[in-house]
């Protein structure tokens, strides 16, 4: 199939202009509802228009280019394929929208190939997929998948905002709502964010599984009081026994990997009071974040946090809690997609290599409504979320080698 490289780096370097930051490497900042966001979607809609879809934007404003051969069924159920064009502040050029502009790509190749297609394919730009305004991110496959209401989803607030007064402030609040359960299956092409398959040499990783996520919000309460004249025999500082917490999370999530080797867990946010130089610290917020595509790992790991915190109340006397707000279980990929990714780079010669994800993506929404699967192209010294973030342009003509593929293949039944 004619996936051109050049095109698709053309396209990836143009939406990497949109909220350019300067420095070294190629940074970008494009939040929801800001002018780089209007400034994105204008652009890929254009790029869908040109390419002859027909676009339409939901009520949450996802973005979708319609396809429809000439020989297809009109009304039989498209594969859909996508991701996102928002980013973290001072993100890369190449999370979320390589995903869309790959599958841009593959349907480009489609047409310029003739392919045989019994059934519409459409491609998709998904809103707020990474939280920085609206909610925990995964907004909008969310409301697509059902697992949230419109409703919901439009009265997020930033800095009292909402997200129905943002898309409409920059022209994308449409109507109805995208229905994933309506699609034959769903596609998703994204950056690894790790280093597995550079290692391995390999253009195009295969996810088996996302990785069930848990968000612990921690609180540990001891005694402020005066740095200098409190002795240390009768303090109670609340930072000193989050600072054994931490390690004993460390400890449990380590101990879990001799048993399953994706078992991570994390103390990244970090708060105390009254965080002064001078005053023993008497309270501090933490959150605990646990990943791994085993459930059971989750679960022993909370475990072992819950059983640090009450080792801590009865060893240094502070109060403790734990709250688990978001808990996602493990999320499989559709054996039927998996098989087409696979079959579709060996039609190529394009090697492909089984891998889990163990971040969060939009595909573990779309999996409890349709076929979903998860593709990845490599990263640079895994690294994502930076200007720095890099996949070399031949891989990402590789993966959307392999996306197209996979495409006509499902496309085709």
């Amino acid at each position: 199939m004619p996936v051109r490289e050049a095109r698709l780096r053309d396209d990836l370097e143009a939406n990497g202009s949109f909220g350019a930051v300067e420095g070294p490497g190629h940074g970008r900042t494009v939040l929801t509802g800001s002018d780089a966001d209007r400034a994105a979607r204008d652009h890929f809609v254009d790029r869908l228009e040109d390419a002859g879809l027909a676009v339409r934007v939901d009520a949450v404003g996802n973005v979708v280019g319609r396809y429809t051969p000439d020989d297809a069924d009109p009304t039989a159920a498209p594969v859909a394929a996508g991701s996102h064009l928002d980013s973290v502040p001072e993100g890369g050029i190449f999370d979320g929208p390589l995903g869309v502009y790959a599958a841009l790509e593959a349907v480009r190749a489609l047409k310029e190939d003739g392919a045989d297609l019994a059934r519409p394919v459409e491609v998709v730009n998904l809103t707020e997929e990474e939280g920085q305004r609206f909610g925990g991110g995964l907004v909008g496959s969310s409301v697509a998948a059902g697992d949230m209401s419109l409703e919901a989803a439009l009265s997020l607030e930033d800095d009292g905002e909402t997200l129905e007064e943002a898309l409409a402030g920059i022209g994308y609040q449409g109507d109805g709502v995208v229905d994933a359960s309506e699609w034959d299956a769903w596609l998703e092409l994204h950056i690894e964010q790790g280093e597995r398959l550079e290692t391995a040499g390999v253009p195009a990783g295969v996810v088996t599984s996302i990785t069930g996520l848990t968000r612990c919000a921690v609180e540990i309460g001891g005694e402020a009081d005066h740095a200098g004249t409190t002795p240390m025999g009768g303090r109670t500082d609340a930072l000193a026994a989050a600072s054994e917490f931490v390690l004993d999370v460390e400890r449990a999530a380590e101990a879990r990997t001799e048993s399953s080797a994706s078992a991570v867990g994390t103390v990244g946010h970090v708060e105390a009071a009254p965080n002064a130089p001078n005053v023993i610290p008497g309270r501090v917020d933490l959150t605990v974040d646990v990943r791994d595509v085993e459930y059971d790992s989750v679960e022993t790991i909370v475990a072992a946090a819950r059983d640090s915190l009450d080792r801590l109340e009865r060893e240094r006397g502070v109060e403790t809690s734990l709250d688990r707000p978001w808990d996602r279980r493990p999320v499989p990929m559709s054996d039927r997609v998996r098989e087409a990714f696979h079959v579709a780079g060996a039609d190529r010669g394009i090697d492909t290599a089984d891998l889990h994800s163990g971040a969060a993506h939009d595909t573990m929404h779309f999996a409890n409504a349709t076929d979903a699967g998860l593709l990845f192209a490599p990263s640079r010294d895994g690294l994502s979320h930076t200007p720095r973030e890099w996949t070399d342009w031949a891989d990402c003509a590789a993966a959307a080698e392999v996306l197209a593929g996979a495409v006509a293949e499902l496309a085709s039944d």
